[in-house]
């Protein structure tokens, strides 16, 4: 009996949609997962080179275009490798039995007697006049996928595990024109959108003549209820246009945040849907030790390198969408609801952006553009958003509150956790319950949907690794869903892990150090599982750690681990730094299982980023209200810079286990709460809130 298909095979299960030979020498294999600076393509190709046995220089990718490639939802979540890798691999295992079955049949031969060398069937390893090519005709891949073909035994795999060169990197190093921004279509028109502020704001007036001196060449207008979109052929012009157009188109009914509402307590005042799930709660009979503390993080923006960028075409009764949005299939749903037409008469391509790890402006471009399209048909559109509308308008992630509270044995270990958590969604992406922020200005917007969050069986979204994996008897989770936020929040990096798990690893640390037990020996000694104790004990070597000095000198260790999700991958962080009135990082180390690794480099660069960009997140990154988002660059919204960036070391461990494991957001949990425990270290005070400013440790230290 056949094991169960992966489950984007199962959804798309015709091999055709995975793999063709459209011409004598190539291969063509098809992915749902889109290319974010994540090198996911480069992996792609690997598989299937090693499961087909062909060069990877043979192959031709296709990725994330709903005319071509499998639905495979969301390029996010960690899942590309250890669910879409592993599909792919199938698809290829099965199309390869396919034609060595067929090449046995011409042979006359059992198809075991056979062997594929770079695309050449052989027998005994002699050739046989027969390869994929030659056979392709007689070969119908227009067949459900049967789970049957057998994957290639790790100890035989020769690309897989290797650190191949990543494809998309020379275009991007030498300066090619490959990004979406760089899109030049015949006859395109260039297009700005006046923004609405808030849901439910209607434009009240337009000062056309004002806007039109500000461009100083030519432009029109274009509105559809309260959407008002600039353009023209000159896109300096239609610039001045959209930056006049703030101060000369009038609102009503205008909510600006406030400074108050950017701070995460400001959730304890709001209306919330309220869910408990784990272990019920039996208060404390015996009469136990309590440990209780409260963290906080407040809104982050992408921040994403380069604003957001769509084009669309309406010719002939179609809709063409080119877009950097991470779910090609998702945004046609949510167009064909918007815009009123079938699914059938959208096609959606996915060309790559700057990079972005989440639910930035790239969909709500695209929108924009789609929507202006559809009232100029015939003409490509191009919509580019401004810096500051990025800022202002994407998606944050949202504030969070974590409460842990435990209560402790006589040995001082947990034996009953609750992780009480308040926060907004983080599930608004279209296709999920969002809406697209063009449609919301339309005449007859769509409803508000229902508050939702990302169901725990996707790994949650605020409660993701809320959930200790260490051995405590009872665990809890109380979530706080609330409903009304200042801002739209949706996915960043990691959804709520990062807040999760720097509250639960910081806890453990203050539990440690209640009882007077070094962190390392503290954790191993409430852990059982063999692959945690594995990357705990490796990262400990890594950084040398030894029983830890006493703290309060400004100079600061900690660690801290997770499994991202509690099931993808495994990792800890050893964090050194220094703190005087900032924070200074000098040294971090980290030991990672992934399973399977398909791409070491690959994967080592996933790691280093998303400790890079956590450490922002913690000691740099919030967003600002002041009668608006006022963190609107760089400049108010500062970053990491290169010369902050530490010392990294990083280590792979269990990289030929067969399945593979989830590793793009798999470190930003980790190295969150390190850097809050080595700070505690330093100071000799907790700082329990995020991020980590010159004002809290100044707090921190008049407290002391």
């Amino acid at each position: 009996m056949n094991a169960p298909l992966p489950g984007p095979l199962a959804d798309n299960p015709s091999l055709d949609r995975w793999v063709s030979f459209p011409s004598p020498g190539k291969v063509g294999i098809f992915t749902g997962r889109v290319e974010l600076g994540q090198g996911v393509l480069t992996a792609m190709e690997q598989i299937a080179a090693d499961e087909l046995d062909v060069a990877m220089a043979r192959i031709v990718l296709r990725s994330g275009d709903t005319e071509l490639t499998p639905n495979e939802g969301y390029t996010a979540g960690s899942q590309s490798i250890q669910f879409g890798g592993v599909a792919m691999r199938q698809a290829c295992a099965d199309v390869r039995a396919l034609f060595l079955n067929q090449a046995a049949k011409i042979i006359g031969c059992a198809p075991d007697e056979l062997s594929v060398r770079d695309g050449a069937i052989l027998r005994k390893n002699a050739a046989t006049g027969q390869d994929y090519w030659t056979l392709a005709g007689a070969v119908n891949l227009a067949v459900q996928a049967t789970g049957s073909g057998p994957r290639k035994p790790i100890a035989d795999m020769t690309v897989i595990g290797g650190s191949s060169e990543r494809l998309d990197l020379p275009d991007k190093i030498f300066g090619n024109a490959i990004f979406i921004h760089d899109m030049r279509l015949p006859g395109m028109v260039h297009a700005r959108v006046v923004r609405q502020p808030n849901r439910g704001a209607t434009i009240d007036a337009v000062d056309e003549k004002a806007i039109l001196r500000a461009a100083k060449t030519p432009v029109q207008f274009v509105r559809h209820g309260s959407f008002l979109a600039i353009l023209g052929d000159d896109e300096t012009a239609v610039d001045l246009a959209a930056t006049a157009a703030v101060d000369h188109v009038g609102w009503q009914n205008v909510e600006a945040p406030t400074a108050a509402q950017q701070e995460a307590n400001w959730l304890l005042q709001r209306p919330a849907v309220d869910r408990i799930f784990g272990a019920p709660d039996e208060g404390n009979p015996q009469g136990r030790q309590r440990f209780e503390a409260t963290y906080t993080r407040g809104y982050l923006a992408h921040a994403s390198i380069s604003p957001s960028c769509g084009l669309a075409e309406y010719r002939d009764g179609h809709l063409t969408v080119w877009t950097h949005c991470q779910g090609v299939y998702p945004l046609r749903a949510a167009l064909a609801k918007t815009l009123g037409l079938e699914a059938s008469a959208i096609t959606v391509h996915h060309v790559q952006g700057s990079g972005c790890y989440g639910h930035n402006g790239a969909d709500d471009a695209a929108t924009d553009a789609a929507i202006i399209a559809m009232r100029m048909p015939g003409r490509p559109v191009r919509v580019r958003w401004r810096r500051e509308e990025e800022f202002v308008y994407e998606p944050k992630t949202p504030a969070m509150i974590v409460k842990v509270r435990a209560l402790v044995d006589d040995a001082g270990k947990p034996v009953d956790w609750t992780q009480e958590i308040w926060s907004p969604t983080h599930n608004n992406r279209p296709g999920a319950g969002g809406n697209l922020l063009g449609a919301l200005a339309l005449p007859n917007p769509p409803p508000e949907p229902p508050p939702n969050d990302v169901p725990e069986s996707n790994g949650g979204g605020a409660t993701r690794n809320g959930e200790p994996l260490y051995d405590i008897a009872a665990k809890r989770i109380v979530h706080h869903l609330v409903a009304e936020t200042p801002v739209r929040t949706s996915a960043l990096r990691g959804l709520g892990a990062m807040p999760n798990v720097f509250a639960l690893e910081c806890g453990i640390d203050e539990l440690a150090e209640r009882v007077g037990k070094d962190p390392v020996a503290y954790r191993l000694s409430i852990i059982a599982d063999k692959r945690a104790r594995a990357v705990i004990e490796k990262v400990a070597a890594m950084a040398r750690w030894d029983a830890k000095a006493p703290g309060g000198a400004g100079h600061g260790r900690g660690i801290a681990f997770a499994r991202y999700k509690n099931r993808a991958a495994y990792s800890a962080v050893v964090v050194e730094l220094d703190v005087a009135e900032e924070i200074r990082l000098a040294h971090v180390w980290c030991a990672t299982d992934a399973g399977l690794v398909i791409n070491p480099d690959g994967a080592i660069n996933q790691i280093e980023g998303g400790i890079i960009q956590s450490a922002s997140w913690v000691l740099k990154e919030q967003v600002r209200f002041d009668n608006g988002v006022s963190s609107i660059d760089w400049e108010t919204y500062p970053v990491l810079k290169f010369s902050e960036v530490p010392e990294i070391d990083i280590e792979l461990i269990n990289t030929k286990d067969e399945v593979p494991l989830g590793v793009g957001e798999v470190t930003a949990g980790p190295t969150a709460a390190a850097i809050g425990n080595a700070v505690s270290h330093a100071l000799g005070a907790r700082i329990r809130d995020l991020p980590l400013t010159r004002e809290r440790i100044m707090a921190a230290l008049l407290k002391e």
